[in-house]
């Protein structure tokens, strides 16, 4: 992985390090605000699941602090309301289905849209990180992996109800993930993380969640296709 190679090239004391890391660092602690109240609001939905779902909840507030201690010790100050822009579609949405009951909706844009988005994010960090911010990611990944598959469990039990809802929810909001990462690409590629990578371990993660929810390999390269040209 070409990452590797630059890892020991980074300064991660650089003014030009420090200020995309600001954003990125951001971006990473509200993903894990957002996933710590989806996951709140989600168990007031799903009475069955809401124990596990406030599980969930705790364990993305734990994250949310690790990161913030990964800013802290490179001395950046993170930019959040940069952050809070960066999710506001997916945050909108998220309220817009919830207001409405729409627990399959919500469940695509948590469980799997901002669970892959984060495992892909995670996955390309971790070998240009600085050390103590690759043994924060390291463990915080193993849990996301463990969010991802809550989701595809309720899912894949409730398929073919679900189907449909799921298609459109995936329809509205995977678009918003290719803007996502396009408005990321400068700061990431200072800290040595290529939008391509990341394009290619998101894609990855969400098809096979789309499998192992009951989609076929036709619907999944359809589905996943959606927005993808602005990427």
């Amino acid at each position: 992985m070409p990452q590797l190679e630059l890892s020991p090239e980074l300064d991660f004391q650089s003014e030009t390090y420090k200020d995309a890391y600001s954003r990125i660092n951001a971006i990473v602690i509200e993903g894990e605000q957002e996933a710590y109240e989806n996951y709140q609001q989600l168990a007031d939905m799903m009475a069955d699941s809401k124990d596990e779902l406030l599980k969930l909840a705790k364990m993305e507030n734990r994250h949310k602090k690790g990161f913030q201690a990964c800013g802290r010790n490179l001395d950046v100050s993170p930019d959040m309301d940069f952050a809070k822009e960066f999710f506001s579609s997916l945050h909108q949405n998220f309220q817009t289905a919830a207001a409405e009951g729409k627990i399959v909706t919500c469940l695509l844009i948590q469980s799997l849209i901002i669970e892959c988005f984060a495992i892909a994010a995670y996955n390309i960090y971790i070998p240009v990180a600085d050390d103590f911010a690759r043994k924060i990611t390291e463990g915080v990944v193993k849990d996301e992996y463990l969010h991802l598959n809550f989701g595809e469990e309720w899912l894949k039990a409730n398929f073919e109800t679900a189907k449909a809802e799921l298609e459109d929810a995936n329809r509205q909001n995977l678009p918003i993930v290719w803007r996502m990462l396009n408005q990321v690409e400068t700061d990431a590629h200072v800290l040595a993380m290529e939008k391509e990578a990341l394009v290619e371990d998101f894609m990855i993660s969400y098809g096979e969640a789309l499998n192992n929810i009951g989609f076929n390999t036709r619907e999944i390269m359809r589905m996943s296709a959606y927005g993808l040209t602005a990427a």
